[in-house]
């Protein structure tokens, strides 16, 4: 064994030395006490013993760092570790801090040999003071090899032949899931703005109609006075629309009922499609009555059917109205869910992001669904990727949909716990039987039928919420009540740079 092959397990401080090792400084025993040796004879622990050193490391101190030549297998002994990688898409993605002694990290590809990446693909950072195995990779690579060598063609399968398999589920996943958004999407646009339309073409006619009324009354030679009085009326009858007292459907049909008459008595020719319009605004017999002392009785006909269309156009403008600013909400609510022109990191108000995840699944939410909001308004704005929250919420509320089918409740509640955020996304579904609560969250674990479902959902949720963000997730469920609960912490985590 080289030098250069040592390096990496040479004592630190001052006296050290990368002089090559023949006595271990390490018992075998306690190596056999780690789950990664434990069926080794003496032999090999002892040959294993002597290939690497223990070494120490204070709190904060980095192991080995990513990027740096990955010379080194390292083991934790015990102690407390921390795996942080940097990522282009995703940023700094930080696991959860461990202290469960064998854990491992550093160069654990060695035994690929060249197809092995050459640098550390992460950094293991010490997060207490700790002990640490430090194994050169080229005798880790020797060890795998020569003493597991089915083992070693096994992974070498495993790792390349998974890696390929999960770049293309988790290609067809994010299409699936794109697909089903911009489906829901479409499809809540879609209604507003076929209302809108219908307006536009409403009203047209309308105010082609209106534009005639008006001239009739001036061919009939209503006094310019007259003519501001019911432009007037019209402007009152107008603004009381919308604010009118709530009334049952049968009140609404005897008060038409009721002007209708009275129209019929005045000669009002079609009086009965002029009611609707006029009774949406608050007309009565004693208003029918005023506009008669004003406009004359002569113009009185004309007067009511101009003063209807006017309604029936302030009545469109207002759906026109209400459909665009749907239309802008919804917008609104789908450039919320993507973060669309935000930085990656930010301080949100996670109700936001609940709201804008269920705004896009308005159009994929039966009507026997019925979605209850419990909000804790008093919980402090989060640090968080905001986008890959989204993600979370989207993939739990769709397992949520799927799990009940065409009838239920979906839940969506918050709270805080000291430091931390807690969203809990809860169904009336079926619930996840309780042999299978603990492998939900691992890869391409699905419950579906073929077809249906990749498996990838919870692992990614899994992955964001712990990984990203350091937090957890985890699931409680008995049938008909299933709630997936997510605790984040409302404290920015130390800079991992």
């Amino acid at each position: 064994m080289s030098e250069t092959e040592y390096a990496c397990g040479a004592e630190t401080g001052p006296g050290s030395s990368t002089v090559p090792n023949t006595v271990p400084n390490i018992d075998i025993d306690e190596l056999r006490k780690l789950f990664l040796f434990e069926r080794l004879t003496d032999d090999q622990l002892t040959k294993l013993a002597i290939s690497g050193r223990v070494q120490t490391y204070a709190q904060d101190e980095d192991v080995l760092r990513q990027g740096e030549p990955a010379e080194c297998f390292a083991v934790l002994l015990d102690g407390e570790i921390q795996m942080i990688s940097e990522t282009v898409s995703a940023g700094t993605v930080a696991m959860p801090r461990t202290s469960q002694p064998g854990v491992y990290g550093g160069a654990t590809a060695a035994y690929l040999g060249d197809r092995a990446p050459q640098t550390y693909q992460h950094t293991l950072r010490a997060t207490a003071p700790s002990r640490i195995f430090m194994l050169p990779a080229k005798k880790f690579a020797y060890i795998v090899a020569e003493w597991f060598p089915m083992a070693m063609h096994l992974l070498d399968g495993l790792m390349s032949g998974g890696r390929m398999q999960r770049e293309i589920i988790d290609r067809r996943q994010r299409l699936t899931a794109l697909g089903t958004i911009t489906a829901g999407l479409t499809h809540e646009l879609n209604n507003p703005a076929a209302a809108a339309v219908r307006a536009v073409s409403e009203l047209r006619t309308l105010i082609k109609n209106s534009r005639m009324q008006l001239a009739g009354l001036a061919e009939a030679g209503i006094a310019p006075d007259k003519l501001r009085a019911l432009i007037e009326a019209q402007e009152a009858c107008t603004s009381n629309l919308g604010n009118q007292p709530q009334r049952s459907p049968m009140e609404i049909s005897d008060a038409e009922d009721e002007l209708g008459e009275a129209l019929e008595e005045l000669g009002v020719e079609d009086a009965w499609e002029l009611t609707p319009a006029l009774v949406t605004a608050g007309f009565s017999n004693a208003y029918l009555q005023k506009i008669r002392a004003k406009v004359g009785e002569e113009h009185t006909p004309s007067a009511l059917h101009w003063l209807a269309e006017a309604i029936e156009i302030s009545q469109m403008l207002n759906e026109v109205t209400e459909a665009t600013e749907r239309i802008t909400t919804l917008i609104r609510s789908a450039k919320q869910y993507s973060q669309m022109d935000r930085a990656p990191f930010q301080q949100v108000d996670v109700h936001e992001l609940l709201d804008s995840t269920i705004a896009i699944f308005r159009g994929k939410i039966p009507p026997g669904i019925s979605v209850v909001t419990d909000y804790d308004r008093t919980l402090p704005e989060l640090p968080c990727y905001a986008g890959e929250l989204n993600q979370v919420w989207t993939n739990l509320i769709h397992n949520a949909l799927d799990a009940m089918g065409e009838e239920g409740t979906l839940t969506i509640r918050t709270a805080h716990d000291e430091d931390e955020a807690i969203v809990e996304i809860g169904d009336t579904g079926h619930g996840v039987e309780e042999a299978i609560k603990d492998r939900i969250f691992e890869p391409f674990f699905t419950t579906k039928t073929v077809g249906e479902g990749t498996g990838l959902g919870l692992d990614i949720s899994y992955r964001i919420v712990a990984g990203r963000h350091g937090g957890e997730i985890k699931v409680r469920s008995v049938p008909g009540d299933t709630w997936f609960e997510v605790r984040l912490p409302l404290r920015e985590a130390a800079n991992t740079d």
